[in-house]
Order: structure tokens, then C-alpha cells, then sequence
């Protein structure tokens, strides 16, 4: 009955769109391919992936679905659907995103309409980011996960009853600055810098505690750090692929990325 009620929700949500779509043309289909899938720092997949987007605007309101599949299957499989609304002139952007990774393995994380927070497999994330102007093309990300299937916070009091127990999620927090130049030969790069300030609490043998893992890295920093060049390639005089390449650092897990995407 819950996954009825929620499909019709959904529908409901999404017919009105539909019908405004033939009007005003708002619909965008697309998919990136890319060499790797590397997000924040971090590989979700160890081969290429596709990865398509379906969304719908109006007015500064965007609701969409994106996702990422591997040539291997389910290695880095995700899919997402996203809120936003831009505004202050398409500077200042608030999105709402329900990422889901889903795998091959049947059980309660792999339930798509499972939404206990306990024993999900989402994640709900809020971001707000500043998309900078054209005299000062300085970007701006900040985002953090509210519910789900983040990182978990374990008591570590002895004297408690929950010691060792899963009491809470880390609320985990990513920013992110980026600043873009455009070259004589139109190439755009984009510079990134990415960092948490979550600190996991490291097990302690002395009292038997387990210690946490973190959702970006074991700890405060940096993890993610690069540059990504993008042009658009010719094809014929009316058709042309944009391309990418990216050069991705991540300091704390003493990682390097080297990835090449193309969009359709």
C-alpha cells in the first residue's frame, strides 16, 4: 500500500510537469560518457560509465533524475532525483538531491521504497551554491546530508548503554571552491577545492571502542583537488560533442584520478 500511495505521488507530481513540457519545451535529455566515474574525491567505478539525465525547468525550478552505470553493471550504479530553484539572476542556486545506489545484492539497502532512516540505502542532501559572475567566476558549494544512509555516529561513553551502538548520523559537510578561466581556444577550465570538516572518532583500544568511518574520508581535510578542461569538439558545420578531461588529487586518501567524458 506505501509503494502504491508513493508511486501515485509521484505521478501526480510529475504529470502536471508533462503537460506544461509540450507548452513551453522545458524538458532537457542527455547523458554523459565517462572513462570513470569520480565523484567529490572519491571512484565509484573502476571502468566507464554512462550516465543519463532527464530533467524538466521552469522559472528557476528544476526537478530531475540523473544516474551513473558502469559498463561492469552494478559497479557504481546510482541513481538520484533532484530539486533546485535558481535565482539573484542564475547566481544563487538551492538544490535538494535523494541519491540511491543500488546493487546486485537482494536485501533492505537494495529496496528502492524503503525509507526507515535507520535501515535506508538514500541519502538526503541539501546544498546552497554561489555559481559566481562573469567578472569574478569564483563558485561556491556547500552541502550537507540530513537523513539516510550517511556516515553513523557510535557512542563511545562506557558507562553508556548505547556504547558501541549506532546512535545517529554525522550530518556529513562538503565545500567546495572553483574558479573558471576561458583560454584563447575556448577551452574552459574549471579549478576545484574540496573539503570536510567532519571529524570521525577513531577507535580506541584501551576501551573497546569501534571508532566511526566517515562518509568523504577518515577525517578533516581535503579530498578533492584538481582541474577540469572542457571544449566543445566540431563535428560538422551544425554539430559538435562537448568533451572533458579531468585531473582529479585526493590528498587524504593519497589518490589521483585522470578522467575523459563526453556528452550527448
Amino acid at each position: 500500500m506505501k509503494r502504491f500511495l508513493l508511486l501515485s505521488m509521484i505521478c501526480a507530481l510529475f504529470m502536471p510537469l508533462a503537460m506544461q513540457a509540450q507548452e513551453d519545451g522545458g524538458f532537457t535529455v542527455s547523458t554523459d560518457m565517462v572513462s570513470r566515474y569520480v565523484w567529490r574525491g572519491t571512484a565509484f567505478s573502476t571502468a566507464p560509465a554512462l550516465q543519463p539525465t532527464f530533467e524538466f525547468s521552469k522559472g528557476g525550478f528544476a526537478i530531475g533524475a540523473w544516474g551513473s552505470y558502469s559498463f561492469l553493471g552494478f559497479d557504481g550504479a546510482e541513481a538520484d532525483i533532484y530539486l533546485s530553484y535558481t535565482t539573484l539572476e542564475d547566481k544563487l542556486t538551492l538544490t535538494f538531491t535523494d541519491y540511491f545506489f543500488p546493487d546486485e545484492v537482494n536485501g533492505t539497502f537494495n529496496n528502492y521504497f524503503e525509507y526507515d532512516g535507520d535501515i535506508t540505502g538514500h541519502v538526503f542532501e541539501g546544498a546552497i551554491s554561489w555559481n559566481g559572475t562573469e567578472s569574478l567566476p569564483l563558485t561556491f558549494l556547500a552541502a550537507v546530508n540530513f537523513f539516510g544512509a550517511d556516515a553513523k555516529l557510535i557512542e563511545d561513553d562506557t558507562a553508556s548503554a548505547d556504547f558501541n551502538t549506532v546512535v545517529g548520523n554525522q550530518m556529513s559537510m562538503y565545500f567546495e571552491l572553483g574558479y573558471g578561466v576561458t583560454c584563447k581556444d575556448e577551452t574552459e577550465l574549471e579549478f576545484f577545492l574540496g573539503f570536510t570538516p567532519n571529524e570521525p572518532r577513531k577507535a580506541d583500544a584501551t576501551t573497546g571502542y569501534i571508532g566511526e568511518a566517515g562518509f568523504y574520508g577518515y577525517t578533516m581535510g581535503v579530498v578533492n583537488l584538481g582541474v577540469t578542461a572542457s571544449k566543445e569538439i566540431k563535428i560538422t558545420e551544425n554539430f559538435s560533442i562537448p568533451v572533458f578531461s579531468q585531473l582529479v588529487f585526493n590528498p587524504m586518501a593519497e589518490d589521483v584520478f585522470l578522467v575523459f567524458g563526453l556528452s550527448l
